[in-house]
Parts: structure tokens; C-alpha cells; sequence
């Protein structure tokens, strides 16, 4: 039997190079389940695969994206922990299975075939079990596999939250969102920042963040952090920007707080002197990688003990050309959260 497959054809220089092909459906090997996929999230990882502004090694014609919820329909014979009709969502990188960081030579829609396509085979130890009967669907559940799993690395997997802390995220984007609803439902105080009046206030109203601060009429919009902080300073830092915003990031956070670098959106003519920063305030500035199958499976947990709705705005067909139409929507910034592709009901 054959399946749709989606495949970045050719050079690697468009969100428009890609196409639909007929494959095989594969077969589990003895440890392994099939997955039939529902619902594929979008990460800026996936249009920096195709355009090829991502700067790790990607695959000639590499089936993209890295984050899918589905049911498993076909068991490996070794396979005892999963069954048949269980609802699943795969780990970014399927090799890495405990601890807070991956490398980049094993991530899902990069260096190997993703999943964007009707099937796919993972390890059983790397498939996720989601709760029966349980709200979010399956694109919400989607989100959790990159994004759910960056934004729980960032505020639990070194140092945890605690509730009464104070997260800052920068931007409107899934990291960012989820992040700070991880955040409200640990009991901390939440501030999200914009270069919109319009999506801050549309972030407030739907999400009841505590503080909004627009970047754009605030350029040095660390003060303005400072000043919602009574001058103490923010306990983490989600930053998205890289080299163009880590310096207000450092100077927003409070002595020994956390910076978690997990996006590069930003570039500075000059890179700033983040270890003078850094040292001043006593800071940890980290890496964040994605992360593990265990944070993966501690995040669901969360998700589903407290009952948090994840932030997918929109969803298009699955098809070549509607997957560009959706990394255009991505790339236009217009978005608020999540954007999904629905592959099957």
C-alpha cells in the first residue's frame, strides 16, 4: 500500500520547493510502531530546512517537519509498552531518550526524513502515550514535541520554576505562549513582549498574561521590564531574538536569574559582550536543544493534569502546496501561536 509523502524537492532555496510523492507505507521492525499521522505542528526550524537558512546538516530531499500526533496502527513483534489504537506524539530526536539536551544529527525533518507524510515508523521507547479522552486534539498535541518540549526544558530541566517567579517571553510565537502558560499554571507572574499593541493586547485578553510590553515604542524595553518588576528583575528569560536582543534579555533578568536561548530571529550588527552581561547579574545564559523523551513525557503529563489548552491559531490542508502556503503564514509573522497541518481526521 501507498502513502501521500511530502519531500523538499530539490534546492534547498524556497518554502515553494516542495512536492507530493506516492511511497511505500513502512513496516515496524520488531521494535518499532507505525504511526498513521492526524496532525503535523510547524516550528521556523522547518522553513529554515527549506529555504536554507538552517544552519545544521539537512538531508538531499528530506521529508520535513518534526512534530506529529497520530495512532499507532501496527506493533513490532518486541513491542510490549504500546498497542494498536494508542494515541502518540514522537519525540524530536527518537535516539535521545533521557537528560535535558540532543544534538542535531538525529532530529526528525532534518538530517533524517520527518514527518510530514500519512505514516511513519519510530522506536516504541520515542512514541509518547497521550491520555484517553482528553480536550486538546491532535494538533494542540502536536505543538508539545518541539515547542512544549523547549519552553518545559527552558523552565524545568536545569533549575525549576517555582511558583511566585516571574517568566519574561519575548514575542508571540508557540515557544513564547506556551512557555508563559506553563508559567500561569505553576503559579508565576507572566510578561510577554511585542512589537504590536494589537497582538498584545489580543495575547492578554485571550491567554490573561500579567504584563504586556511592546519592544517596538520601548526600544531599551528592559527598563520597562524593570519598572513591572519594582526594579527586582525577571526570575527566567525565554529569548527568542539571539545576538539582537540577548543584552536587553540579560539586563532584564534579576541577579542569578536564567536566560534560555532558544531561537535566533534577531541579528545584531555587533554581537554584545554577553559574558561582561552575563557576569554583572550573576546570570545563566543556556542553550536550549529541544530535549529528551523524558521531558517530552513530563510535559504531557503536565498538559493533561492541568488541563492546558494549547495555542494552535490555524491549520491548512496537507498537500505540498498548502504546507508552503503555511510556512509563508509562518514567515509573515502575522501569526499568534501555533500553526498546524491537518494530515487525516
Amino acid at each position: 500500500m501507498s502513502q501521500s509523502v511530502i519531500r523538499v524537492n530539490g534546492p534547498r532555496n524556497s518554502v515553494r520547493n516542495l512536492k507530493d510523492f506516492k511511497e511505500e507505507i513502512p513496516v515496524p521492525s520488531k521494535h518499532e510502531v507505525l504511526v498513521k499521522v492526524h496532525s503535523v505542528s510547524i516550528n521556523y526550524r522547518d522553513i529554515g530546512v527549506a529555504n536554507s537558512a538552517y544552519p545544521f546538516p539537512v538531508k538531499d530531499n528530506v521529508i520535513p517537519c518534526s512534530d506529529a500526533a497520530g495512532v499507532v496502527v501496527a506493533v513490532g513483534e518486541g513491542v510490549k509498552s504500546h498497542s494498536k489504537g494508542d494515541r502518540v506524539i514522537s519525540t524530536f530526536d527518537p535516539t535521545n531518550l533521557y537528560g535535558q539536551q540532543m544534538d542535531w544529527l538525529n532530529g526528525h525533518g532534518g538530517p533524517v526524513d520527518g514527518v510530514l507524510r500519512e505514516y511513519f515508523t519510530i522506536p516504541a521507547a520515542a512514541a509518547v502515550k497521550l491520555p484517553e479522552n482528553s480536550p486538546q486534539s491532535f494538533s494542540e498535541w502536536s505543538t508539545l514535541v518541539c515547542t512544549g518540549v523547549t519552553a518545559w526544558n527552558a523552565l524545568y530541566a536545569l533549575t525549576p520554576l517555582k511558583p511566585g517567579q516571574i517568566v519574561l517571553a519575548l514575542g508571540t510565537g508557540g515557544v513564547s505562549i506556551t512557555g508563559l502558560l506553563f508559567a500561569k499554571a505553576a503559579g508565576c507572574t507572566t510578561i510577554i513582549t511585542s512589537s504590536s499593541d494589537e497582538k498584545l493586547n489580543a495575547v492578554k485578553s485571550k491567554f490573561g498574561f500579567d504584563y504586556t510590553v511592546n519592544y517596538k515604542t520601548n526600544p531599551e524595553w528592559s527598563k520597562e521590564v524593570l519598572r513591572l518588576t519594582n526594579g527586582e528583575g525577571v526570575d527566567y528569560v525565554l529569548e527568542n531574538g539571539g545576538s539582537g536582543t540577548i543584552a536587553e534579555s540579560i539586563n532584564s533578568v534579576k541577579m542569578g536569574g536564567n536566560v534560555s536561548v532558544i531561537g535566533f530571529l534577531s541579528q545584531a550588527n555587533e554581537m554584545p559582550d554577553v559574558a561582561t552581561l552575563a557576569l554583572a547579574k550573576g546570570a545563566v545564559v543556556r542553550g536550549v536543544v529541544v530535549g529528551s523523551t523524558q521531558l517530552l513525557q513530563e510535559v504531557v503529563r503536565f498538559v493533561a493534569r492541568k488541563g492546558i489548552r494549547l495555542p494552535v491559531e490555524k491549520e491548512f490542508g496537507f498537500s505540498a502546496e498548502e504546507t508552503s502556503k503555511a510556512y509563508e503564514y509562518v514567515l509573515s509573522g502575522s501569526h499568534i501561536g501555533k500553526v498546524c497541518i491537518k494530515v487525516s481526521e
